[in-house]
């Protein structure tokens, strides 16, 4: 199966059981009268639009290059990261501004409605299904080596978290009673919290890939050990990395004795291309420039 179908297939089974989840937490939020609830709804509504959206962006990411993308398309996958992040944020305000106008009410005195069992029956379920998705997307994600798909993992782990402090602050007032209703709410804005978190994580990454940020320091230092680890070469010096979706683009300029045969140069150069490739992966995009050793230089 190709990757892309792969990608496809984990993508729909996170998306069956986000619909699925979603629609029986609407449910139990609305008729065991919890905003807790009602909120972790509205975060698996949200898992569910970025299902969809993973699930557009990966057939255009999956597009060898062309001529108007010399470099392919794997950036559309990171684009698609890009608008789980926002659709995080948009969650995750609506959930922190409901549950603290339900608080501020509570301040003011009016008198909160107990959940029901029910809404807790959702949220113990939503966190056994949600750790499940998680696992199998993840594991799925990283070895596919797709951006968009471990971070639609972390969407069902943070999914998971906010069932969490959903079934506290549920749990919590029930056992405590009326007076204690007031958890509730104050659970959803935690899960809110939670939510956010994720959202900027996600943001950060995926805004770091689109405007070129390198490879990690440890990883920049790898690459030069790999490079410098062949005999003949040296200097390994003017070293640019970044990301490509799920592809590593290197580019590095090396030295080499000025009077090696142009044929010898090459077969050096082609060496450390394989070498690199079997490191960051076959569709690496290994670029080196070769100079003559200063010592050549008349």
């Amino acid at each position: 199966m190709s990757r892309e179908k792969e990608i496809y297939k984990v993508t729909l089974v996170g998306s069956a059981g986000n619909l699925a989840l979603l629609t029986f937490k609407f449910v139990a939020g609305v008729l065991g009268h919890s905003s807790a609830m009602i909120a972790d709804a509205v975060h698996s509504l949200s898992d569910f639009f970025t299902d969809l959206i993973v699930l557009m962006f990966v057939k255009v990411s999956a597009k060898p290059q062309d001529e108007s993308h010399d470099y392919g398309h794997g950036k559309f996958e990171t684009i698609a990261t890009l608008f789980i992040g926002l659709a995080l944020v948009g969650a995750a305000i609506w959930i922190i501004v409901s549950g603290a106008v339900k608080f501020a009410h509570w301040l003011g005195g009016e008198t909160l409605e107990v959940p029901g069992k029910l809404a807790l029956l959702a949220a113990v379920i939503s966190i056994l299904v949600k750790e499940i998705l998680y696992r199998y997307t993840v594991v799925r994600g990283r070895k596919l080596e797709s951006q968009a798909v471990v971070a639609n993992a972390w969407h069902h782990r943070s999914d998971a978290l906010s069932s969490i402090g959903a079934a506290i602050g549920i749990g919590g007032a029930i056992l405590l009673g009326e007076r204690w209703a007031v958890l509730d709410p104050l659970a959803s804005i935690v899960v809110g919290g939670m939510l956010m978190k994720v959202a900027f994580d996600l943001l950060k990454d995926s805004m770091g890939e689109l405007t070129d940020q390198s490879l990690s320091a440890d990883e920049e230092h790898e690459i030069l050990d790999i490079i410098a680890s062949f005999p003949d070469v040296s200097e390994p010096h003017n070293l640019r990395t970044r990301r490509i979706g799920n592809r590593i683009a290197i580019e590095s300029h090396i030295r080499m004795d000025g009077n090696l045969p142009l044929s010898s140069a090459h077969e050096h150069a082609s060496a450390i291309e394989r070498k690199l490739k079997e490191r960051f992966g076959p569709d690496a995009l290994v670029t080196l420039h070769m100079e003559p050793k200063k010592s050549d230089i008349a």
